[in-house]
């Protein structure tokens, strides 16, 4: 409970921020704001298919809107976004296969003015999934589960068969029998449309009865014309892609900012909001001196603030009443990757013995302080799974009338019994225990030094172990992102205790582009362990993760690790019937043991987002949003002694003390 008093003030703080607003206000036009973000840009703005970090995901929300379908954050099921989707059938086969029917909306357009149609949603598919794309680099895992996508993408079939598109208004996605029941199942049909005649010139989609297809007669379609056209530096459609969707296009990006303008083509987001800020700067800041550019009016908001003296420096600042602030759970978790394919980091003993040297409390409590908590798994403390298993939020059950049968009863105490016996106490948790560890590496071979000898602490520097016929020394690099102040915290609660069980880490900064293209196994890796920070998708389904099928690593498989009964723990999770919400959650619990046994990585903190900004930034509302890029559609910029009055006026809380009833309890379960 002690470590949520801080989030508790926060949260009060929060409460009171109707009142933080600055006695004195400029007569200003308010038509620009600055974003400040620590985590720097790599540039993959368009598409995840070469990877993307938290800041390139935000610049995508600004750029690309009209998906498909949308996660609904209240309730946590995707749905059909109404702006884009006028109407939906979903028609069953005799084999099982599922089709989904979209009729489109006609009022759809690029920010260049030209209609957005059915035929460039199939067109994102296909290059999501092109060969082309993946002869330069590119994860074409995607869309797996549209019927005739094997054969499509092995080339035995000249159409994507269970993708049609019959009129510039209807597309269908057809989802086969493998692939069902799938538990995300509406979250299949994801997908935002890009523009081919950029991307592909020429070319054109077309469908002759028997599924999509990219006719290449009239334009280019090759690995080296899309190495031009998407991975350019200057000019490709990955960092600079100048004809998008969004509330919001790219004006300029030099690597370090990016500028954009409002989009006039956007109609509006699933509830009808249509951006008012003209202008928005994105830039790179460090913890150092984000809190005072916010203070001096450099920067207008400040996004996913982690650092503890941050976090405390902000909420001075909200104190002061000159600044505003919100606070959310992350959905996702900070690690120190294994790369598996590493002679070392392919031994589960030495993962486990590496994560028992770990000094995890103090390491969190170094970095995040009270606003973060340890995980000891694949999990954030955002997530839902999470967050019904710790009783955060209640299950999805609802008690029977008293004149119900008594079947329905019976039923629900079941479920009730069964919900209350779910529990994470049996994933493996790893404590520092440096002779446990010791032990570890001594039975899984690592008990020689550098000349094929018997180890002795007292002399030799590192542990060897020979494998094939060569002695390899656990003389280890660990990367981390440059400019992080992780490192000196990794310095004293894990590499000082490595040394003392004969393993030697070295600590290297990398820019992040860099770290993340080793990360994403885009470029060599000439290191053994890497320290990130990363956010779950809102489908969660990690089979694609943690297999290598036929013996060959899978791309999105970044740990490189091959477990068949982990991927077969997350198959079985993923193909949950969609709204079975308990079996899902025992399941994911089966995953989370196995995952935290297997350990391709050593989880350390999940922590609360704080955002701070302006004053002057009114209706920011970052908890019901995923991000900010999405909250900013319905934001503005205005006067804020005006709206105070407004508040004051709408609320009646002028006069009244703000109280928190059971506020403690509530946050401590969050």
């Amino acid at each position: 409970m002690k470590k949520w008093v801080a989030m508790i003030l926060a949260l009060i703080l929060a409460l009171g921020q109707i009142a933080a607003v600055a006695e004195d206000v400029e007569d200003v036009a308010y038509d620009h704001l600055t974003v400040g973000n620590t985590t720097a840009f790599s540039g993959n703005f368009s598409t995840q298919l070469w990877g993307n970090n938290t800041t390139d995901l935000d610049v995508k929300e600004l750029l690309f809107g009209y998906n498909l379908v949308q996660w609904e954050h209240d309730q946590g099921y995707f749905a059909v976004d109404p702006t884009v989707v006028s109407g939906i059938v979903v028609y069953d086969d005799e084999e099982g296969n599922r089709t989904y029917t979209l009729a489109l909306a006609d009022d759809l357009y690029f920010s260049d003015g030209t209609r957005i149609t059915a035929w460039d949603y199939a067109f994102t598919v296909l290059l999501s999934v092109a060969p082309e794309v993946a002869a330069i680099g590119g994860n074409t895992n995607g869309y797996e589960s549209i019927l005739g996508m094997e054969a499509y993408k092995k080339g035995e079939a000249d159409t994507l068969a269970g993708l049609k598109v019959t009129s510039d208004t209807m597309l269908s996605f057809t989802v086969a029998k493998e692939y069902r029941p799938y538990f995300y199942e509406m979250g299949l049909l994801r997908c935002y449309a890009l523009p081919i005649s950029v991307i592909a010139p020429g070319c054109q989609v077309k469908d002759d009865g028997n599924g999509v297809y990219i006719d290449k007669a009239a334009g280019t379609f090759t690995a080296e014309s899309l190495q031009k056209t998407m991975l350019d530096p200057e000019t490709g459609y990955m960092s600079h892609p100048g004809v998008t969707s969004g509330p919001y296009k790219l004006i300029s990006y030099d690597g370090a900012v990016a500028e954009f303008e409002i989009n006039e083509y956007f109609k509006g987001n699933s509830m009808g909001f249509t951006p008012t800020i003209p202008y928005i700067t994105l830039k790179t800041v460090t913890n150092d001196t984000m809190i005072d550019e916010l203070l001096s009016g450099e920067l207008g908001l400040i996004n996913k603030v982690v650092n503890t003296e941050s976090i405390m420096q902000g909420i001075a600042g909200v104190g002061e009443g000159t600044v505003m602030m919100g606070n959310y759970g992350r959905i996702g978790y900070s690690f120190i990757s294994f790369n598996c394919e590493k002679p070392a980091m392919s031994s589960q003993a030495v993962r486990q013995a590496l994560a028992t040297c770990l000094d995890k409390d103090t390491l969190v409590s170094d970095y995040v302080g009270n606003f973060g908590l340890r995980v000891d798994g694949y999990y954030g403390i955002g997530q839902w799974m999470y967050q019904m298993l710790t009783g955060a939020i209640e299950p999805p059950l609802e008690e029977p009338e008293e004149t119900a049968p008594q079947a329905d009863k019976d039923a629900y105490n079941e479920a009730l019994l069964a919900w209350d016996e779910l529990t994470m106490d049996n994933i493996p948790v790893y404590e520092m225990d440096l002779e446990a560890a010791a032990k570890l590496l001594e039975e899984d071979g690592w008990k020689l030094n550098r000349e094929g000898a018997a180890f002795d602490p007292a002399k030799d520097d590192v542990r060897c172990a020979e494998i094939d016929g060569q002695i390899v020394p656990l003389d280890l690099k660990l990367v981390y992102p440059e400019g992080n102040t992780i490192a000196d915290s990794l310095q004293t609660t894990f590499v000082a205790n490595l040394a003392q069980v004969g393993v030697r880490v070295t600590l290297e900064p990398l820019p992040m582009a860099e770290l993340l293209n080793q990360y994403y196994r885009q470029a060599e890796r000439d290191c053994d362990m890497m320290y990130l920070a990363s956010n779950f998708d809102e489908v969660f389904d990690p089979t694609l993760n943690f297999v290598a099928p036929d013996g060959e690593f899978v791309g999105s498989n970044y740990q490189a690790i091959n477990d068949e009964k982990l991927y077969e723990l997350a198959r079985d999770m993923r193909m949950t019937e969609p709204g079975d919400v308990l079996s899902y959650c025992q399941k994911w619990v089966a995953f989370q043991e196995r995952w935290a046994e297997v350990l391709p990585a050593i989880p350390v903190y999940s922590n609360a987002y704080f955002d701070f900004y302006t004053n002057t930034l009114q209706n920011y509302l970052i908890g019901s949003n995923g991000t900010w890029s999405q909250a900013i559609v319905e934001a503005y910029l205005s006067d804020p002694a005006e709206v105070e009055e407004e508040l004051e006026e709408d609320s009646g809380l002028e006069d009244e003390e703000l109280e928190l009833d059971e506020g403690e309890e509530i946050f401590e379960d969050w």
